[in-house]
């Protein structure tokens, strides 16, 4: 396995418009492979992009030289609680293509994507996915903050990440988590 970039040239950047059919196949290709898939990221994605939550300065692609290898989307959602609607965002659809897999092509796009959360203010991040893969990011079960959700997504698989310490304490409530 080489190193993350290793003879490679790779550019995180947003996503744009005239790549959305290329996104569109990757997202399809690559959740062939995955351990765990729905088999409909591709739409979601689209979905998304047509929704007010879509944030495209944090919706990336990873690319190396000409090719997009890898794409992550970070969007808003929100908690309710009975007082209070907090604003968060949702990780999804986080994919890379099958030859560039288990190079850590998956982390430096995930950890792109929080850098970039964060230094736009955005406090605390959610996602369905597996605990393993996103313990490395510090992301723990949202059930640990108070925060379940509405979906029946068992509990280990909805994790909540702090981007600001301490920003989800005493938020406890529901997590919407767009289908």
């Amino acid at each position: 396995m080489q190193k993350p970039g290793a003879s490679l040239k790779l550019t995180i950047r947003p996503e744009s418009a005239d790549e959305f059919a290329v996104i569109h196949h990757l997202l399809q290709t690559a959740f062939q492979t995955a351990y765990y898939a729905e088999g409909d990221e591709q739409d979601f994605v689209n979905r998304r992009r047509n929704a007010e939550e879509y944030i495209p300065e944090l919706t990336l692609v990873l690319q190396n030289a000409d090719s997009i290898i890898g794409h992550v989307m970070l969007t808003r959602t929100w908690i309710d609680n009975v007082t209070h609607r907090h604003p968060v965002l949702l990780l999804a659809a986080v994919c890379i293509d099958s030859a560039y897999r288990n190079q850590g092509m998956g982390t430096l796009l995930v950890k792109e994507a929080l850098q970039r959360a964060k230094h736009l203010g955005h406090a605390a991040v959610f996602v369905v996915g597996d605990p393993a893969f996103y313990a490395r990011f510090d992301f723990r079960p949202a059930i640990e903050f108070g925060i379940g959700n509405a979906d029946q997504i068992e509990d280990q698989y909805v994790l909540a990440l702090e981007l600001i310490p301490q920003a989800l304490q005493a938020v406890a409530g529901i997590v919407r988590l767009p289908q």
